[in-house]
Formats: C-alpha cells, structure tokens, sequence
C-alpha cells in the first residue's frame, strides 16, 4: 500500500467560527450628546455640592457626601498591596457628573433619540420584552429609562433609580444605606459615597417572590468621565429576587474611571441572585465594591464575570449574620493583553452553622495579569461552619502570568473548610490533537478555554450564557500566537 497523499486526506470539515458575523465592536461607539447638567472637571468640594444641588437632596445626603470625600482625600491610595497602576489614575482630569435630565423615562419612547439609540444597538429593550420583569439603562450619571412590569409593581416591589428612591422611599433608603458597606471601607468606597450618582434601588416585601429578572445596564458615553452608580437591594423575610446587570463604555483614548458600590441584604430565609457580565473597553479603572448581608437561613449568590477593562478590582462577599445563612461566590474573569483581573471573593461567618462557598476560575492571555484575592474568616465561638474554596487558573501564554492570595483564617475545631487550587497550561499536544481534527488553532484554543469555564458557563441565565460564550470567543481572537 503506498503512503497516503495529500490528496487522499481525509478533507476537514468546515467548522462554523463561533465569533463569525459578531460585530466585535458592539459597544465600542458614541454619540455626540448634549448635556445639561456637567459638574465640569476635577474633584472638590464645589463637585460634590453641585452634584447635591442638582438632585436636590436633604442636608443629610449632602453632609455624608461631604464627609466621604474628607476620608476619600485622607486615605492613601492602597499600593501597598495592590497595583501601582493606581497611581496612574488623575482624579483631577475626571468628569464626575454628566446628565441630559433627572427623572428616567417610563417608556422606550419619551428616551431621547440619541440615548435610546445606544441602547436599541445594545438590544436592551429587545431582552425587555423577552425575559425580564423590569429594566433600568442609565446613561453616563442618571438613569435614562426605568420601568417595572406592572404585575410585578402589584406585588409591591419597588425598582428604580437611586435617586428617585431618595425622595420617594427615604425611609427605606435612609435606614440601610451605607450600612452594609461604611463609607471608610476602602478609599474607592469613599470616593463612590461623595459624588455616587444612578444605580439600583431594589426593595422585595415579605414572600414575594420574583419569577423573572431584573436587569439594569450601565453605559459610559463620555470621554475623561467616572460612573459612580450606586445600588442598594433590599429583600425582606422569605422573598426572592434575581438582579442581573451588565455594562459597556465606548474605547477612548484616555483612561475611565468606573468605581460603584453594591450592598445587598437578605432578611430571614430570604434569596438574592445578583448576576454580573461586564465588558468594559481596555482603558477603564473597574474599582468597585460589593457585599451582602445575609440574616438567619438567608441565602446571597454572587455571579460575576469579568471580561476587558485596564484594571478590574473587585471582591465580592457576604457577611453571613444569622444562623443557617449561605453565601456563594461565583466568578470567572479573563485578562488579555495589557489587562489585569484582580478579583476574589470574602466570607465572613458571624453566626452557628453558616456555609460559604468560593468558586473561581480564571484565564490569561498574552501578558495578560490574572489575579485572585480570597478572605474566609470563622471565628472560635461559632460552630457548625462550612467553607469551601475552589479557585483554578489557565494560562493561555507563555509569558501570561497568575497569583492567588487565599486567606483562610479558622479558629476553632468544630468548623469544615477546604481549599483547592490548580493552575494548568493548554498543551500544545491538545491543540495539537484538537488540529487534526479538523479545527483551526484559534478555534482550538477557544474551545479549550470554554471547557475550562463551562461548568461555571451553566450557572448563568441562558441570555447571559450565550453572550460570555461569545465575549470569550472574541478575547481568544488573535491570542494565538
């Protein structure tokens, strides 16, 4: 028999790309729009004041305002342990406040055309109709659209901007805001409390239960510009809720700043769900802070995944406050070139018989810089407590690059935990292997990276699924190589 030619090989089946016929610039554009309220440049106290005046709010939102930016002054910029690229970041260069009116729209139509475009391009009011139980879209500093179903609005529950839920539900808003996280938490915390401006007010009366999403999505438009939403979720005892949100920024040539933060509390034997998939342009600080408070038999899931940005910085956690409380953390971050994902999670256990859980994966290519920061802490007068920490990394490169910093602090011999890591290297015999099969090596590569999320990909809402799948199709664009 004479050797096989290249004739006679078997011909390799067309593989459909993944990517094909996505445009890989569907949030990089902006408009041109004018803007009637704009705090001009830099950061003082006139900023903060003016910011104050134009929302028109009480002298007490006004001195916590002015407070925070005294301790955001004060506070050093925390290299010590994270980054020096901080140091890159010039506060005095940032627009803190930019916005075309005050109070969002009920319908898609009263949105201005410009500002509706944006939005239309990004298919926000097409998931609307689809699958979700109310949407807020805010526009650089305020909320351009908010709406709830009207079902879900005779259930009692509250969905709207914060800024609306200052006047209209103060009394709601005033007794947990800052609470869960105090405004000297961390200098970016600091900063958010001082000109915060836009985000989620969420509050779920007793036993309701959500069925569908809630959803708010977050755009920056303007160049040299900071977003500082700010969202506060409320469930009250035996309610539900689910809470997705996903933001974008046009890529400009100077750096974004975006710095938010998220507080969530769950009263007895209640659930949040609080999803996030954020694709941010290469040239945005993602500075932000979140965490939950869990009562008794409560349950908070973060899901979380980051993808672009210049620098993400963020760790979600649950203070798990009463007994039988569960936290979980869920996250998958990717770093492509010039990119650094520092992300983790915390879990504070402060009462009998809680459990958390920390599942984290995360991918780097190229010189991308993936790193992951885990704080477990039970202290010895509990008992009953249960943690378990998985965090995985994969590095796509040679020159690639992850850490991990895991602090498990467990005092006490009646508690459980466990802590497995692994970081591993797509082989090239896989690729390889996956090559005589017929794939290209990019396709190769993305399929590998793909397995290695996969089961993490399953945990997402099926919207939400499909559109990581692809994000992460598109970051393995050209990483071969």
């Amino acid at each position: 028999m004479k050797p096989p030619t290249e004739t006679d090989a078997p011909v390799a089946p067309e593989i459909e790309n993944p990517a094909e016929g996505i445009d890989q610039s569907a949030g990089d554009f902006t408009y041109d729009v004018k803007y009637d309220y704009d705090a001009g440049t830099g950061l003082s106290e006139n900023v903060v004041r003016y910011i104050s005046d134009v929302k028109k709010e009480e002298d007490w939102i006004r001195e916590f305002r002015l407070k925070a930016l005294k301790t955001f002054q004060e506070k050093p910029m925390p290299t010590h342990w994270a980054t020096k690229d901080l140091d890159n970041i010039d506060f005095d260069k940032i627009r803190y406040y930019l916005a075309q009116g005050q109070a969002p729209k009920r319908t898609w139509d009263e949105v201005p055309d410009d500002i509706k475009q944006t939005f239309e391009r990004l298919g926000i009011p097409e998931q609307e109709r689809k699958f979700l139980a109310g949407v807020e879209a805010q526009f650089d500093s305020e909320a351009a659209y908010s709406n709830v179903k009207e079902i879900v609005a005779k259930q009692g529950v509250i969905f709207m901007g914060s800024t609306e839920a200052l006047r209209e539900h103060p009394e709601i808003f005033r007794k947990w805001f800052g609470k869960v996280i105090p405004t000297s938490d961390n200098k970016f915390s600091a900063l958010n409390s001082a000109v915060f401006s836009g985000g989620s007010f969420i509050y779920v009366p007793p036993g309701v239960k959500v069925d569908m999403p809630l959803q708010a999505y977050f755009r920056i438009n303007a160049e040299n510009f900071g977003q500082f939403e700010r969202t506060l979720i409320i469930v009250d005892e035996g309610a539900e809720v689910t809470y997705m949100e996903g933001c974008t920024a046009p890529k400009f040539s100077t750096a974004t700043l975006h710095s938010a933060v998220v507080e969530l509390v769950a009263m007895k034997n209640a659930k949040i769900q609080y999803i996030t998939v954020q694709n941010w342009a290469a040239n945005v600080y993602n500075l932000v802070t979140k965490r939950g408070i869990a009562h008794e038999g409560a349950e908070i899931k973060w899901i979380d995944c980051n993808i672009g940005s210049r620098l993400t910085m963020k760790y979600p956690g649950v203070v798990l406050k009463g007994k039988g409380a569960r936290g979980e953390v869920v996250s998958i971050a990717l770093a492509n070139d010039g990119q650094h994902q520092d992300t983790g999670a915390k879990m504070i256990h402060a009462a009998d018989d809680t459990t958390s859980t920390i599942v984290s994966k995360s991918i780097s290519v190229g010189q991308g810089v993936a790193t992951y920061r885990g704080v477990v802490h039970i202290p010895k007068h509990l008992k009953g407590c249960k943690n378990n920490t998985e965090c995985d990394a994969l590095l796509i490169n040679s020159n690639s690059r992850t850490d991990t910093y895991p602090a498990i602090t467990v005092r006490g011999d009646k508690h459980a935990t466990q802590h497995e890591a692994s970081v591993s290297k797509v082989s090239e015999e896989m690729i390889f292997y996956m090559q005589q099969r017929g794939l290209s090596e990019a396709q190769a590569m993305s399929l590998a990276v793909n397995g290695f999320v996969n089961d993490l990909v399953r945990q997402f809402p099926m919207e939400y699924s499909v559109e990581l799948k692809r994000l992460i199709d598109l970051e393995m664009e050209g990483s071969v190589g």
